[in-house]
């Protein structure tokens, strides 16, 4: 293995990751057996702002899987945009097909998480500069705790539910209605608010501490890009779901700005590892260049 495709290697994992942790770990969505119905448009004609955005919030815990497209800008990348499907219950899985606009031919890369490895797949791409493999394999499971700290490109992402970041907005001292909303056809109430990392944290003070520990995983991701404050925006369908989501933010290496559109939840997901023999192994590859 040539010293030059390590780089090329390292340049498309890097991107790769950045979705991980912007666009696996960045979504919202929640249960089938979600609160009352309504007005059809997400509040209750008795319920303040405030407390609809935390209805909503609190239907995030429980849900199984969900499917849902984004795209917005982030800070490395540039233009994003993506579609995945991920589950939570039984086991972790994920499979997300991304493109970094800005990039080119080099910018489209495939996400899978299964079986505590992760998968990313660089297409005809990535198999001219790697021995015909297409696909990168990190194993999650052989790093232990490590992964928290970033050894593997979006690990740290890997074994948190995606539903969490939704519930910023709980922590926002501002949460005001902006009006109703069509999205997908599908009636909304549209609101929107700031919160402050810190804001966000002393408002899980009240929280069980599973849901405690799942939200503040959310926030450590924030945290490391450099993220103090966001501006959010949060549509809420008439069953007290997120359908979709905004997050905007300074980053240490620029503008975030993502919207992440929920297309389904609590469906059957199933994700496959790719084909070994397409398959590069991260661990072996690495070897090869330091021997």
């Amino acid at each position: 293995m040539k010293l030059s495709v390590r780089g090329s290697v390292r340049h498309r994992a890097t991107g790769a990751a950045l979705a991980v942790l912007v666009l696996g770990g960045g979504v919202a969505g929640c249960s089938e057996d979600s609160g009352a119905k309504d007005n059809g448009a997400g509040e209750s004609p008795k319920m303040t702002p405030a407390a609809a955005v935390a209805k909503a919030a609190k239907n995030t815990e429980d849900i199984t899987s969900l499917s849902y497209r984004m795209r917005g800008t982030t800070p490395e990348e540039g233009r994003v945009q993506a579609e995945a499907q991920m589950r939570m219950k039984p086991d972790v899985a994920m499979s997300m097909k991304m493109t970094a606009l800005d990039q080119g031919k080099d910018g489209t890369a495939e996400i899978r998480l299964v079986d505590k490895a992760m998968y990313i797949g660089g297409g005809a791409a990535a198999a001219k500069e790697m021995d015909g493999k297409s696909w990168i394999k990190f194993d999650l499971s052989a790093l232990g705790d490590d992964a928290t700290g970033g050894s593997a490109p979006g690990a740290g992402a890997a074994d948190k539910n995606p539903a969490q970041e939704s519930t910023f907005l709980t922590g926002s001292k501002d949460v005001r209605k902006v009006g109703t909303e069509k999205v997908d056809g599908v009636e909304t109430t549209h609101y929107q608010g700031t919160v402050t990392l810190d804001q966000f944290r002393k408002s899980l003070k009240d929280e069980s501490k599973t849901t405690r520990e799942q939200r503040e995983k959310s926030l450590e991701q924030y945290e490391k890009m450099g993220v103090d404050e966001l501006t959010m925006d949060m549509w809420v369908d008439g069953e007290d779901r997120t359908k979709q989501f905004r997050m905007k933010g300074d980053a240490d290496k620029g503008k975030l700005d993502m919207v992440i559109t929920f297309i389904d939840y609590n469906k059957p997901v199933k994700v496959t590892a790719p084909p070994a023999k397409d398959t590069m192994d991260l661990a072996e590859m690495m070897g090869d260049i330091e021997s």
